[in-house]
């Protein structure tokens, strides 16, 4: 489902959690929300929002807050923002170290199985797109492409179009196509190619292992515990029996009107230099330890301010260079986003968006 930006939600009404014998009563499968949005849509506020009113614990989904010392070029959560609510997988990582998508993945579902065997909800946040995809559609387990089966497919799709290559998908993978829309040919092609490659639903192959018991959390913030039962989330149906294989629901934070997401880059890029930004990287570089080819250092911000550092160009020049390359940033997640079938869209231009994401993501908690 697409709520496009200004359309309104359908009001849910919310039970109290209630952990007697009746909460063992569990949905297939469940639902982990994930509020997604390009720089600058307001994610962070709309999840602190969401914070106040249920009893979540925030998965990081940005690639460039997993490191240590590079705080105000990240636009990292504050102290006391990260105090109000537990935050992972944030100052996880030195500069020096990469972080692949695949890691993050391992990390985020066993952080979700934590949350919820915790009693609690986890709210993946963020806009690394890659990140996402990886955790829903997978990465290692998965064969390769093959350009023969593709083809084939694409004929197939010519002559009998993609819905009703949906429904061969709905018999042979129920759950994949569950997730697919009738019309999402890149996803229903991969599916099938999977299946015929190797004889395997892609649920099977893609089914994660939500174990609770393993391990300790990795960059967990802690902050104080919240008694799920007193909030107004029945977190406790989501803990018992949990299944294997979790269901990822997007709100997405788009802008009807791209200048004023500019305008808000602009601003932004501009507190970041005025908060230090300069500075954080002249620390960074005294290290000496770090260059410019690191996946930390070619992050949006780090790079032009790396370059200025190194004499390539003047401040004025650093400055247009950082919000141009954010704004590209910008557009790329938003491809990313837009190609996205299934998610509800919250205009990030109105002033209330904040309060509409949240309202968002509890009716995806809502019990049905």
């Amino acid at each position: 489902m697409v709520v496009r930006p200004g359309s309104s939600l359908r009001s849910t009404s919310w039970t109290g959690c209630s952990c007697g014998a009746n909460s063992r009563a569990v949905p297939p499968a469940p639902v982990i929300a994930c509020l997604l949005g390009p720089t600058a849509s307001g994610k962070t506020a709309a999840a602190l929002e969401l914070a106040r009113r249920a009893p979540v614990e925030i998965v990081s989904v940005d690639s460039a807050l997993v490191y240590r010392q590079m705080d105000i070029g990240t636009a990292k959560p504050s102290a006391t923002e990260r105090a109000a609510v537990p935050h992972h997988l944030i100052d996880i990582l030195d500069p020096l170290d990469a972080y692949s998508a695949a890691q993050f993945r391992t990390d985020a579902l066993r952080l979700c199985a934590q949350i919820i065997a915790r009693g609690k909800l986890p709210l993946l946040v963020g806009g690394t797109m890659l990140y996402y995809k990886a955790l829903v559609d997978g990465l290692n387990a998965l064969p390769s492409a093959d350009a023969s089966i593709r083809a084939a497919l694409e004929q197939d799709a010519a002559r009998e179009g993609w819905p009703a290559l949906h429904a061969k998908l709905a018999q042979i993978d129920p759950v994949s196509a569950a997730r697919i829309a009738p019309n999402d040919s890149q996803r229903i092609q991969r599916a099938l190619e999977v299946w015929r490659l190797t004889g395997q639903p892609m649920s099977t192959l893609l089914r994660p292992t939500l174990n609770p018991a393993a391990g300790a959390s990795v960059g967990h913030q802690a902050a104080g515990d919240v008694d799920a039962c007193a909030k107004d989330v029945d977190v406790c149906a989501m803990r018992a029996d949990l299944p294997p294989s979790p269901r990822f629901a997007a709100v997405s934070l788009e802008p009807s009107d791209r200048s004023v997401l500019h305008a808000r880059i602009a601003q932004r890029f501009d507190a970041m230099l005025d908060a230090g930004l300069i500075d954080e990287v002249q620390q960074l570089r005294a290290r000496g330890d770090l260059h410019p080819g690191l996946p930390s250092m070619r992050c949006v911000g780090y790079r032009q301010v790396w370059a200025y550092l190194d004499g390539e160009y003047d401040y004025a020049t650093m400055r247009d260079k950082g919000i141009f390359a954010t704004r590209q940033l910008c557009k790329r997640q938003l491809t990313w986003l837009r190609s996205m079938p299934e998610r509800i869209v919250i205009d990030c231009v109105g002033t209330d968006a904040g309060l509409r994401a949240a309202d968002a993501v509890r009716r995806l908690w809502a019990p049905t």
